[in-house]
């Protein structure tokens, strides 16, 4: 498996399994555990050697390939984590282009990084999402297309599900950076799908 596309296959699946949960929340009130953790801890994996360090193993990343599967496949239950991903994409030339909230945002994850350091384990994700989700409101939230998140009223307006929303959309453009940052583009959805496709079948079942 050449390793490039590879890696470009797990960011793309690190965009679609952040906003696979996010219409998990959005729905249900709950989500993925497992997968939650794997999204979020991306963010704070700053200076990582290889997209393995990022995500922590393939494993982690398995909601997000199933999803990438699903979505290249035209199955249609996907269809607001599809929509959510497409924006985190378009979102992302943007934030790029703005070397001002590049540095807000990554001085901002270190600050949240060693506040929590001190925090009992079980606290610790719950506190992160938070931060990340002030974050999210101060800097990514002001770009366009602003996402519009689809879900149950009930669950939308409880503050956790919202923090956990903001937080994962944030992760989800973290995982759309590094897509570009591989060399992943427009062209290569538009007329790479099948080996993208390939790769993600071979991730899963390896």
């Amino acid at each position: 498996m050449s390793s490039n596309v590879k890696d470009r296959t797990l960011a793309l699946a690190g965009v679609l399994q952040a906003t696979e949960l996010v219409r998990q929340a959005a729905w249900h009130g709950t989500w993925s555990g497992y997968a939650a953790t794997a999204s979020l801890n991306s963010l704070f994996q700053l200076e990582s050697d290889s997209v393995d360090d990022i995500y922590g193993n393939k494993q982690r990343m398995r909601l997000g390939l199933e999803t990438l599967v699903t979505v290249l496949q035209g199955d249609q239950q996907n269809n607001d984590a599809l929509r959510y991903a497409i924006a985190l994409l378009q979102i992302e030339r943007r934030f790029i282009a703005n070397k001002a909230m590049q540095q807000k945002v990554g001085q901002g994850l270190e600050v949240i990084l060693q506040e929590c350091k001190e925090l009992p384990e079980e606290e610790v994700e719950d506190f992160k999402a938070g931060k990340v989700a002030a974050l999210y409101t101060e800097t990514i939230s002001k770009l366009s297309p602003r996402i519009v998140v689809n879900g149950r009223p009930q669950y939308l307006k409880m503050e956790r599900v919202v923090n956990w929303v903001r937080s994962l959309l944030l992760a989800g453009l973290r995982s759309a950076v590094l897509w570009d940052q591989l060399g992943g583009g427009r062209m290569e959805l538009m007329f790479g799908r099948q080996k993208i496709l390939t790769h993600a079948h071979e991730l899963i079942n390896s």
